[in-house]
């Protein structure tokens, strides 16, 4: 699928694209996609002073969102492996034609697709509220509204530190994620929703991209802080318990969508790679790799703060399709209540789920297939070991050889943890 994002103004008809995307605008032409509209607007009001290179990564994270939702899997010759030959446009086209094999690669292991970009120039640097400033805060912390970046924020303020926390709106609790920004100590937040717009969108919508805008909008407030412009080492928080970084297929058939590769160590150091590239002095940081949910939990610096609001936090991969409701049975949710055992044992989750007793014998239930498979992977690894259960999800050259062992002992650990939730409820 060919794919051409620019805005408004640049001539794409002298590109034949099957798509074209305006990008931070509106349009009411139905033929076209468009994307982030309401950055511009944020970035203004924030009074921020964003680097060049980290405003063109926020160009390309929005056009690469378009593609993901614009692109049919069932369409393409394996009823999976999508092709994409994208086009955006940017402010140092030269700069970032350098930059796209790595690019590349990188979204061809995050979403399984086959990427080919092209970077061309029309893009524009945002414009700059008359009282902007470099802002004060000393680090950066992705809040995305889950109990893992929660965590993170709670863990960091209880250290000192005074971060700037990054959301984004898109799955219903936004409102959430302002609270917690302000019981954390009134937080300075970036807020914002990246408002994609194609037509024919594939449904459901993919979520295999979602970790580079959420990656760049970090950037852009890293980049926007004082200590960079000094030309200290900003460092971005994107915190994440180590097994769902992993997330390993947990049976042969979870191989595509169902095992997202969100915070994986290979995405987090392609993407760090890019930032080096850019000369941005902003280092990426997942504090808890090597640590599972539930020892996330019970390691939490602000015990009472947690206990009050940890149900409050958002888990389930379809939240809005329940009316903002957790459904209790998806692997996140199957996650995020063996972590709530591990913690406090049983009856203690005040998470509201739809489909909350699993040991009914059905298949809303018991028999769910997220349930089942969950069930399948524990006999799984008790029968093969970790080490042959896990597979090639820790084969690659860019994880170091020493981290190997510690992430798959973490993912044994958040295994073990499922493992004892379930057999409390008889399904192992």
């Amino acid at each position: 699928m060919k794919i051409t994002c620019a805005l408004e103004d640049f001539n794409f008809s002298k590109i034949n694209s099957d798509l074209d995307v305006i990008l931070f605008e509106y349009t009411q032409d139905k033929s076209k996609g468009c994307i982030g509209a309401k950055i511009l607007r944020e970035v203004y009001d924030s009074k921020l002073i964003p680097h060049e290179k980290a405003w063109d990564l926020v160009s390309i994270a929005l056009s690469v969102i378009a593609a993901d939702q614009a692109g049919h899997r069932k369409k393409s010759p394996d009823g999976w492996t999508r092709n994409f030959e994208l086009t955006i446009s940017v402010i140092d086209s030269i700069f970032w034609n350098e930059q796209k094999k790595l690019l590349e690669t990188l979204l061809s292991f995050l979403t399984t697709d086959r990427w080919e970009l092209n970077f061309v120039g029309g893009g524009e640097y945002p414009k700059l509220h008359k009282d902007a400033f470099y802002q004060l805060e000393d680090c950066v912390s992705l809040l995305s509204g889950g109990l893992d970046s929660f965590i993170g924020v709670i863990d960091l303020v209880e250290q000192n530190y005074k971060p700037y926390v990054v959301t984004q709106t898109v799955r219903g609790d936004g409102k959430n994620q302002q609270n917690f920004a302000k019981k954390l100590g009134n937080l300075a937040q970036f807020m914002t929703n990246h408002n994609v717009k194609v037509p024919f969108p594939e449904t459901p919508a993919s979520q295999r991209s979602r970790s580079i805008i959420f990656l760049a909008y970090g950037v852009l407030i890293a980049s926007s802080l004082d200590m960079h412009r000094q030309n200290e080492t900003v460092t971005l928080y994107v915190c994440e318990n180590g097994y769902i970084s992993i997330n390993p297929p947990i049976t042969l058939a979870r191989v595509g969508s169902l095992s997202t590769r969100t915070t994986h160590p290979v995405v987090l150091s392609l993407f760090q790679k890019i930032l080096d590239n850019c000369g941005l002095n902003i280092s990426i940081c997942n504090p808890y790799k090597f640590v599972t949910k539930g020892e996330m939990l019970e390691q939490c610096l602000d015990q009472s703060i947690l206990e009050n609001l940890a149900h409050t936090t958002t888990s389930c991969g379809r939240y809005g399709v329940y009316k903002n409701t957790h459904c209790g049975r998806c692997v996140p949710c199957l996650v995020r209540r063996a972590s709530f055992f591990h913690w406090k044992g049983k009856d203690y989750d005040q998470t509201e789920y739809k489909f909350d007793d699993l040991s009914q014998d059905n298949e809303n239930y018991a028999r769910f297939d997220d349930v089942f498979s969950m069930h399948i992977a524990i006999l799984n690894r008790q029968e093969l070991g970790t080490s042959k259960w896990i597979g090639a999800s820790l084969s690659s050259n860019l994880i170091p050889d020493q981290d190997k062992q510690k992430y798959q002992d973490t993912v044994e650990r958040g295994l073990l943890e499922m493992q004892k939730f379930m057999g409390d409820l008889g399904l192992v």
